[in-house]
């Protein structure tokens, strides 16, 4: 869920509690680099998109391996902006998410760290009650599909992948990538992110801190 508290309390919406989903998370070198393992990456910026899933899994992984005033990040904008500024040697490492995941092994990159995180979801607080529970259903059914046929839906993958990346991908490899629950998301999982977000100095764009503030109503 790192990054998303930020986003829904600094104006763009609420977090929809009944439903969470679970996602890869990496942190990439290239093949030449001495950054072999976690501890490595001690005062070495790591290429994240500000206050998202890429930039809050870095302290909250790393510090397990070197103390917080050692882990660096530089912000280095959004999807596919890591992956290419680690393979134009202008970061040394990135922290990236799928589909940059699955590209990045297939590129021969190297992996340092790995995880999975929760995401939260969030919508405008406008936004129809009706059309969101539909939009939930949705992507409920298509998580089923998936699990029934994983094969058939992966080719999709192509859709994902930006312009500039164009390459002859085995897309049977790159794995489902995100995984949609629609569960409610337990509130002390929420209070135990606010705090580690308020701890790292990363809460100065937080309004409303309260689970019932930044809950959208379903």
């Amino acid at each position: 869920m790192w990054g998303t508290i930020c986003n829904a309390s600094a104006g763009m919406g609420k977090m929809v509690p009944e439903a969470y989903g679970v996602s890869p998370w990496a942190i990439f070198v290239r093949s030449d680099s001495a950054i072999r393992r976690p501890q490595d990456l001690k005062d070495v910026p790591v290429a994240v998109g500000m206050r998202a899933g890429s930039h809050f899994n870095v302290p909250f992984r790393l510090e397990k391996y070197l103390p917080i005033e050692n882990i660096k990040v530089v912000n280095t904008g959004g999807f596919g902006a890591r992956l290419k500024a680690l393979i134009d040697g202008e970061v040394e490492a990135a922290s990236l998410l799928p589909p940059q995941i699955a590209m990045a092994e297939q590129l021969g990159l190297r992996k340092v760290i790995e995880d999975t995180f929760k995401t939260l979801w969030w919508v405008p607080d406008h936004f129809d009650p009706e059309a969101v529970r539909g939009y939930l259903r949705a992507l409920e059914r298509a998580e089923q599909a998936m699990d029934a046929d994983m094969a058939k839906y992966l080719p999709l993958w192509k859709i994902a992948v930006p312009s500039e990346f164009e390459a002859p991908w085995d897309f049977s490899k790159f794995g489902r990538g995100e995984r949609f629950f629609y569960r409610t998301l337990p509130r002390e999982e929420f209070d135990d992110t606010l705090a580690q977000v308020k701890r790292w100095g990363l809460d100065q764009y937080l309004g409303d801190r309260s689970y019932d503030g930044l809950s959208y109503s379903t």
